[in-house]
């Protein structure tokens, strides 16, 4: 969304307590006045959809299945962590990235994996899970994911509306939908990522239960990313 200068004339003492609540709230004069702005007139601006899709994660996610909000300091980021039950419990970091505005091909943002190791034999696990699940979720979605992976063992997955069910309206899903479903979908790598981990021994076991985890999340929605 296009922005532009404007010259207002306000008193003293209101630009004062806008000052004030908007270091309470993390932003800045221009950013709150335009926010109280857009509400007055009911106009729903791309923070404030980020704000409503993180809220509804974070009521779903924060406190449950070992998953723990982490403070961010932008409208655009939503942080969360979780641990690994391997050697040292190392601790994964999700991160969710909105774009102000879709992109041509559809994606609304993008999740990043990211585990802060050298062990050299955990980065090669969790390579060989990022494999795996890339396979899944293309095999099932009958269709090619964009995701990637990085160095340090970092993975990173665009997100963009899917039906599941012929007929389901992608382009009608509102804030609280969007954020339902990208918490669906972090739950789901969580459990298959942490069911893999477990089964390190038997790689048939490992490469089944995460299957049968990823199809079970196909079940849950007409929607999913």
């Amino acid at each position: 969304m296009k922005k532009t200068v404007y010259s207002l004339v306000l008193s003293e003492d209101v630009v004062a307590a806008i000052d004030r609540l908007a270091y309470h709230k993390g932003t800045n004069r221009s950013g709150l006045i335009n926010q109280i702005l857009a509400e007055y007139v009911s106009y729903v601006t791309p923070e404030k959809r980020m704000r409503d899709i993180f809220g509804r994660m974070e009521a779903l996610l924060d406190g449950r299945d070992s998953f723990h909000v982490q403070m961010t300091q932008s409208d655009s980021l939503f942080a969360l962590r979780s641990a690994l039950d391997f050697k040292y419990n190392p601790t994964l970091r999700y991160s969710v990235e909105l774009y102000r505005a879709p992109a041509a091909d559809g994606a609304f943002g993008e999740l990043r994996v990211t585990l802060r190791t050298q062990n050299s034999t955990l980065l090669l696990y969790l390579l060989q899970f990022y494999k795996l699940w890339h396979s899944v979720e293309e095999r099932f979605l009958g269709a090619s994911v964009h995701d990637r992976l990085e160095d340090g063992g970092k993975y990173l997955r665009q997100l963009g509306l899917r039906a599941v069910v012929r007929g389901a309206d992608t382009a009608s899903a509102g804030s609280e939908t969007l954020g339902e479903l990208i918490a669906a979908y972090i739950r789901t790598f969580d459990a298959a990522l942490k069911a893999y981990f477990y089964h390190l021994n038997d790689p048939s076991a490992a490469a089944v239960e995460v299957e049968r985890i990823y199809r079970d999340y196909l079940t849950e929605s007409t929607l999913v990313l």
